[in-house]
């Protein structure tokens, strides 16, 4: 019996939460070990189902960088990374094109419709979704590699409208046809931005973001620039808080960066008081 008082406790704990959120536009980008690992990946699957049946719009921008580099050496090619962004030659394009529209794309969407989800797999080139631009790193060419130049807001209330949720590849083409891969964090970011997003939730393989040796709750976006220098904030967790720091300034209420690999993490953020991971706040 107490164990399930326990249980009507923590949807009564939910339930201000979900009278909040109703009709609200969460923007999740979803990668790291939460898409390899299949309990993971279930849960995942679950969590945006109950997110879905009780009234949040949700978008979904996937990564892949880990198939990539699986069938990259496959073929003989070395994975090279700059700031957290992969070096892109037409080769390298071609298998990213392959793995994110082809496989992981229909993948997710598959596991959607299972929980009997109203679900539209696409990749930025599709109807004009992302118009890319080429993105230079510390003023290097890395290749087709790009950055959002415009994102197609129509597309997305269509989706919106009907009731479907978008399962976004991040690659884009420019206004000449280029096809360019995008970092997916500043593709979700960059989304979140464009639909004023009350959410922009990143999952990852950490538990947010490590200050001085220690996992913080919080981080103002003042403070980022400082924590970049200081070499505190590093790799593959640059785009996340640059993407972050942008989409708050530019009208996305709050950024959480959580961790894939804690059960129902999407859920503890959401719908309890204290949450898990590090926010990002203005």
């Amino acid at each position: 019996m107490q164990k399930l008082i326990e249980k009507s406790r923590i949807l009564i704990e939910a339930l201000p939460y979900i009278k909040k959120f109703f009709k609200k536009k969460f923007v999740i980008k979803y990668g790291g070990s939460a898409m390899k690992i299949k309990k993971y990946k279930e849960i995942f699957f679950q969590d945006i189902a109950l997110l879905s049946y009780v009234g949040i719009n949700i978008i979904i921008v996937h990564g892949g960088g880990d198939d990539i580099s699986k069938l990259l050496k496959k073929i003989g090619k070395k994975p090279v990374f700059v700031d957290g962004h992969r070096v892109t030659d037409i080769e390298t394009l071609n298998v990213v094109e392959k793995v994110l529209i082809d496989k992981i794309n229909k993948s997710i969407v598959k596991e959607l419709k299972q929980h009997n989800l109203k679900v539209v797999g696409v990749s930025g080139k599709d109807f004009n979704l992302i118009i890319a631009k080429k993105k230079l790193i510390n003023n290097k060419d890395v290749g087709f590699v790009g950055d959002v130049k415009k994102i197609n807001t129509e597309i997305l209330k269509v989706f919106e409208n009907s009731d479907l949720i978008p399962v976004i590849a991040p690659i884009g083409k420019d206004e000449k046809g280029n096809t360019y891969n995008i970092n997916a964090d500043i593709v979700a970011g960059k989304v979140a931005e464009s639909i004023k997003a009350d959410k922009l939730i990143y999952l990852t393989d950490t538990d947010g973001i490590k200050i001085n040796g220690k996992y913080v709750s919080s981080i103002k976006i003042k403070d980022i620039n400082k924590f970049i220098k200081e070499g505190q904030i590093t790799g593959g967790m640059l785009p996340k808080v640059n993407s972050a720091k942008s989409a708050i300034l530019n009208g996305v209420k709050k950024v959480h960066i959580i961790n894939g690999m804690v059960e129902h993490s999407l859920l503890l953020e959401i719908f309890t008081n204290k949450g898990i991971g590090t926010e990002i706040v203005k």
